[in-house]
This record gives structure tokens, sequence and C-alpha cells, in this order.
């Protein structure tokens, strides 16, 4: 694709992901942007299905929606909440360390810098860019499986892993759209844009896309 034809995806994808399900992390900063919220609820979200990360979080916050409250509960009651989360028992663990460290560092309140999120246990980059986006509405670019696979198959980078996808798109994408695109690719990505055998022939932005690696599709 050409670095141009990312305008037209964009307007696109504006449009025909509206009809999709939003994320819910973002969904939950919608409602309300709460950095405590989100930051909890993304790392319940790895390795989970979106559903299951929804119901989990809104147990969890229904015993304990602060730092200091989270401290609380012991470990085995944020597991039972959080459960049947991807590696619960760690998670809840973590959410303990990461508590900990607010209260101890940072007055309870959650970081708006990537840098100090990166520091909290468990936070990778794409936890800590979701916090700076949806928590702070401050600059960043979100990269996950989704980002990091339809880019590269589109042609627009050509990155092995997704940090490297997010410096790419750090140096190309236009700011405009920096927040944006991991709703767009993650929607794009859950409904058309599979891993494995892609629906090529329902694609929205099939005209701009290179297909890099796509060797079987639908």
């Amino acid at each position: 694709m050409k670095d141009t034809d990312i305008h037209a995806i964009i307007k696109i994808l504006r449009r025909v992901t509206r009809t999709w399900r939003t994320p819910y992390v973002t969904e939950l900063s919608q409602q309300r942007r709460e950095p405590f919220h989100i930051l909890i609820s993304t790392l319940l979200s790895l390795r989970t299905k979106d559903a299951v990360t929804a119901v989990a979080s809104q147990r969890l916050f229904a015993l304990a929606d602060t730092p200091q409250a989270m401290l609380r509960l012991t470990p085995r009651q944020i597991e039972r909440a959080i459960y049947p989360v991807g590696f619960y028992r760690i998670k809840a663990r973590n959410i303990l360390r990461v508590c900990r460290v607010l209260i101890e560092q940072y007055d309870g309140r959650v970081p708006d810098e990537i840098d100090a999120l990166l520091k909290l246990p468990g936070v990778g980059r794409k936890t800590a860019n979701l916090v700076v986006t949806l928590g702070y509405g401050k600059p960043g670019i979100c990269v996950d499986t989704h980002v990091h696979r339809i880019t590269n198959r589109w042609g627009y980078v050509k990155t092995k892993t997704p940090e490297q996808t997010e410096m790419a798109l750090r140096e190309k994408l236009p700011r405009a759209y920096w927040i944006e695109i991991n709703d767009e690719l993650v929607a794009l990505g859950q409904n058309v844009c599979h891993p494995t055998s892609p629906k090529c022939s329902i694609c929205p932005v099939r005209a701009y896309c290179d297909r890099v690696g796509v060797t079987r599709s639908r």
C-alpha cells in the first residue's frame, strides 16, 4: 500500500467499525475516564477474551475500585472475582503489587507517562499506551497483536515485533490517528482480518491491502 492510503483506510474504518462491538476497555473509558480502572482492566485483558474481561472487571470493581480498597482484599478474593481470565492467579498478585506501588510512590494516582507505567508490575507497552491514551487523552499508539499483524499485512510497516511496529508507526502514522488506530484495527481483526484465513472477500479496505503473508483467505 502507498503511505497516503492510510487516510482513505481510516475514513472507511471509522464508518464501518461503528457497527462492530467496541473493545471493553474503550467502552470503559467512554463511560468514565478513570485511569485506575483502565489500568486494571487492561491487565486483566491480556490473553483473555473481551467478554470475559468485561465481566471480570465489573466483579472486581464491585469489590474495590481504588488502589486503597484493592489492598484490603486478599489474593484469593481477587482470584475469585477475576476468574476465568487467563493467568488469573498471577494477575491477582500483580494487581496487589501495582496498587502497593501506586500508593507508596504515586500517592495512589496512576502515572500518566509511559516510562513510569512500564515500571509497574505486569505492565508492558500495550498496557502503558492504553492508559496514557484512554486514561489521560495523551498521544500514544497502542500496538497489540491485531495492530501488529494488520499493519504488516497491509504493507504499511515491515516489522518483526509489536514494539518495532509501535516505533515504526510513531515515525509514519499521522498523529491524528495515533489514539484511534488500536480501536479500529482490533475491531477489524476480530471481525474480518483474522490471523489465519482472513475474510478478504468482505474486507472494507481490501483495495488498499498488499496481503503480505496471506496464503489462504475467504
